[in-house]
């Protein structure tokens, strides 16, 4: 996992992508929002959006 984090680092600071850290931090909060809810909660609103 942190060499996924550290080849990613890599390729935005090589081809100056930095626009992409706040979507791909968002994304991780999300995501960790997600884990720790466990689903339950979220559930009903994951289930309206399909």
């Amino acid at each position: 996992m942190f060499d996924l984090l550290k080849d990613l680092w890599g390729f935005m600071k090589e081809r100056k992508k930095f626009w992409l850290a706040p979507i791909i931090i968002i994304m991780l909060l999300l995501g960790g929002l997600i884990v720790l809810t466990q689903g339950s909660a979220i559930a009903p609103f994951i289930y309206t959006l399909f």
